[in-house]
């Protein structure tokens, strides 16, 4: 019996053994198998995850590639223009007159011809980057009659060297800062004033004002560049648009040094300070500008506002007046600048009034006057062929001195402008066609014409008869780079 017992207690023993060996394989085998999935599933969720933050970064780099601004490309151009004339003096004043002192065939002989280069420009724009632009021009600009003196002595035009060759001079030189606030860019250098020439586009300069508008500066200066008020100068300046997104209204002020590029009117040692003279006509003094401009009727209505004022001098002394000294010197300029265009052509008025101070002194009673100028300019433009054929036409009325005594015996003090003569008013006229073979190039045969007439009275020992500069001209121009 016992032994019966103990085999039985064997074989359960044996057979609980076994269970529980088969029940810890399977429990092994189940937790194997679960893991193997859960370590799947994570295996799975990773790569999901992963994936998922590979579009997210896809899907940003896109965003940013949308988002980059690719309208802008930085402008660094080499550019220029050249205009000059094959002309014949038909007529012209004897060369012991004064007439006309302020065009380019002053004192030209009648019946001269010649090739001349009237201007030839090469200029540099670059943008160091999106908010700061350089520019540099250099300028050859000879009149007719442009010449040293003698080859030792100093030369009557900077265009020409010493020996009579054409020469570049610096014109502009300047730093553009863009969107200083909206709508307006600073400029610091020697750059155009607001007067006629300013034509920067692509920044928030004007492009409408008087020369860019006649568009035929290479046939003739706007009125206000004929008679010499500056179309560039050293100083700073502030181009400005009210309304930055349709630019249809704007305005410039402008700092200068009333000195274009003549430094000897910065530093001038032949008129240096002393205790007698502590503020000579050098340095001292600045000229400011100002203009307001407006665009209507769907940009075909331009309207310009114009002013400047410049001292020009302190007290001087001088021989010809009583008290031996003649009142601080000054000039300020009003114009009003209007042109339509409309096609096929455009139509422009400029007119200005300028005033003079104590510009003249009257060697019969000592006194010392002032000038009042008053001038007109009128023109047409237009389309004959498009593309191919053009024309113009101009008249301009120049009246020095609207309140000139043709009794009197003047001298006068340039206050400023050199070639200023009260005593002889001035029309001109051109006209002429515009032939244009290909894009930039253009061929324009026209005529030139000033008719000088004296406000002396004919019983005045001043008196010079009436007289007229005519000249025929095959005019050309062309640019590039631009």
């Amino acid at each position: 019996m016992k032994k019966t017992f103990t085999k039985l207690s064997t074989v359960l023993l044996t057979g609980l053994l076994v269970a529980s060996f088969t029940v810890n394989a399977q429990t092994t085998t189940y937790a194997s198998t679960e893991t193997m999935h859960k370590k799947a599933a994570i295996k799975t969720d990773s790569a999901a995850t992963l994936n998922a933050g590979q579009q997210n970064i896809a899907t940003v780099a896109v965003k940013k590639s949308d988002d980059a601004d690719t309208s802008w490309h930085p402008q660094r151009r080499i550019w220029g223009y050249a205009f000059g004339d094959a002309y014949y003096v038909q007529h012209a004043p004897p060369l012991t007159s004064a007439q006309g002192k302020e065009n380019n065939y002053y004192q030209t002989p009648t019946g001269r011809n010649a090739f001349q280069f009237r201007r030839i420009y090469l200029g540099y724009d670059y943008d160091i980057n999106k908010k700061f632009k350089a520019e540099v021009l250099l300028a050859a600009e000879p009149n007719e009659n442009t010449a040293p003196t003698s080859s030792t002595s100093s030369v009557v035009s900077g265009d020409n060297l010493a020996d009579g060759r054409m020469s570049f001079y610096i014109k502009n030189f300047n730093l553009r800062v863009r969107e200083v606030w909206s709508g307006t860019d600073f400029v610091i250098g020697e750059m155009a004033t607001p007067g006629f020439a300013l034509n920067e586009s692509g920044t928030n300069a004007p492009t409408s004002l008087s020369e860019a508008t006649w568009s035929y500066r290479s046939v003739e200066r706007t009125i206000t560049d004929f008679h010499k008020n500056n179309s560039y100068d050293v100083g700073a300046a502030l181009q400005g648009t009210f309304d930055p997104k349709t630019k249809n209204f704007g305005y410039v002020f402008m700092i200068g040094d009333n000195t274009q590029s003549n430094l000897t009117t910065v530093y001038n040692p032949n008129s240096a300070v002393s205790p007698t003279n502590p503020n000579p006509n050098t340095g001292f003094f600045k000229i400011f500008y100002g203009d307001l401009w407006a665009k209507f009727l769907d940009k075909k209505l331009y309207v310009d506002l114009y002013a400047d004022y410049a001292q020009t001098s302190s007290s001087i002394a001088s021989a010809a007046v009583a008290s031996g000294t003649i009142d601080p010197q000054e000039h300020n300029m009003f114009k009003l600048f209007v042109a339509y265009n409309a096609k096929p052509f455009t139509i422009g008025v400029e007119a200005y009034t300028q005033k003079l101070k104590n510009a003249m002194i009257n060697s019969v009673d000592k006194s010392v006057d002032n000038a009042t100028v008053n001038a007109f300019s009128f023109w047409i433009r237009g389309v004959i062929t498009p593309g191919k054929w053009g024309y113009f036409a101009r008249y301009d009325n120049y009246n020095p001195d609207s309140k000139f005594d043709k009794n009197a015996n003047y001298a006068v003090n340039s206050n400023g402008y050199s070639s200023f003569d009260p005593t002889t008013k001035e029309q001109f006229v051109t006209a002429g066609l515009d032939f244009t073979p290909a894009k930039n190039i253009h061929f324009m045969p026209n005529i030139w014409l000033t008719q000088y007439k004296t406000q002396y009275d004919p019983t005045h020992t001043g008196y010079v008869p009436d007289n007229h500069t005519l000249v025929y001209r095959m005019t050309f121009f062309y640019t590039f780079g631009k």
